[in-house]
Order: C-alpha cells, then structure tokens, then sequence
C-alpha cells in the first residue's frame, strides 16, 4: 500500500535564513502520509513509534513544491514498518522574479526515512492490503 501527498512549502515553513526549510517539516509530512497509511490499512491512525533511519539529502526552501510517499513495507501484528520518500518537484526562480518557478526536469530526492508504526490490536478494524 502507498500514499503520496504533493504540497508548496510556504514562508511559515521556513525556520533559518535564505527561506531554508527545517529538516523538522519533512518528518512532520512524512507523519501525515503515515497515518494516512494507517487509516486506510487499520481503520486507525495508529502511532508512530520510531524512526530507524532518517536522511536529508538536499535542502528545501520556501516556494518548493514537495511530492512526499510513503509505503506499508511489512505488517507484524501491531506494527507496520513503513518507508519514506520526498521529492522536489517545482523550485521557486527568485532570481526571474518573486512569483517565478520551474518545474523540475527530474524530480530530485530531497530525504528518505524508515519506521515503524503501531495499531494496538484493539483499534484495528480493517486491513486493505494493496
């Protein structure tokens, strides 16, 4: 099972000078796809438990519009270990002028993560698996 939410990272998101987004937002989306997956999954949006690997691997600015995945990789009887992926899509050009933007040409991988999730046996009312 997979989800992907696609948004713009505005002005209130950026935290540090040159509108550079915290690194923070992105585990924030990646909980909002995560639970998601556990309402579509369990009936429940479940908790998130912990992450077992988290990379930032190019930064994010006010004015991107992100694309942000997540998957279901195994199922245990309360848990559900997920994967994460956020991608660039569309970059501000400031440089053009301040409502300029381009659509990327490649969307470009900006963080991944990898986590487990929990649904305690008695909030699970369905299982969708696909």
């Amino acid at each position: 099972m997979k989800v992907s939410h696609t948004l713009r990272l505005s002005t209130q998101d950026a935290h540090y000078g040159g509108n550079l987004v915290d690194g923070a937002k992105v585990l924030s989306l990646f909980g909002d796809v995560a639970t998601e997956l556990l309402i579509r999954h369990d009936g429940d949006e479940g908790l998130f438990r912990a992450y077992e690997q988290v990379d930032f691997l190019a930064p994010l600015y006010a004015g991107d519009i992100i694309e942000v995945t997540g998957e279901i990789e195994k199922v245990g009887n309360t848990s559900r270990l997920m994967t994460f992926e956020a991608y660039k899509i569309i970059a501000p050009r400031l440089d053009i002028s301040d409502s300029a933007a381009d659509l990327l040409a490649e969307k470009q991988c900006v963080a991944t993560a990898r986590g487990t999730c929990i649904v305690p046996k008695e909030n699970q009312r369905v299982s969708r698996d696909g």
